[in-house]
């Protein structure tokens, strides 16, 4: 399984972005489909999750501001950045489970957000 995950670039505060993760494998019955961040120094966050069922979850950090979505036509996740800051500067991965033992991830795209 392999997921390309595209969109990233450098952007301007209070710019928008849509961040898109292609997949090799259906993901019609992916058990969930998340967005992860990193920046510098720091450790792997969560950013937005939808599962299954429906349920979307999002960091407080991004609320308001991510919208998570997906495509199951397309077998492609995506997550729209809007209101974008400074501190939303990192890189991004997609991971994607269809199942409890293992989780597929992304190779990750730079997101930069200066003036």
């Amino acid at each position: 399984v392999q997921l390309q995950a595209s969109g990233g670039g450098l952007v301007q505060p209070g710019g928008s972005l849509r961040l898109s993760c292609d997949v090799s494998r259906s993901i019609f019955r992916a058990r969930d489909m998340a967005w992860y961040r990193q920046s510098p120094g720091k450790e792997r966050e969560m950013v937005a999750v939808t599962n299954i069922n429906g349920v979307i979850d999002y960091a407080d950090s991004v609320k308001g501001r991510f919208t998570i979505s997906r495509d199951n036509s397309e077998n492609t996740l995506y997550l729209q950045m809007n209101s974008l800051k400074v501190e939303d500067t990192a890189v991004y991965y997609c991971r994607v489970r269809w199942d409890a033992i293992r989780a597929y991830w992304g190779q990750g795209t730079q997101v930069t957000v200066s003036s």
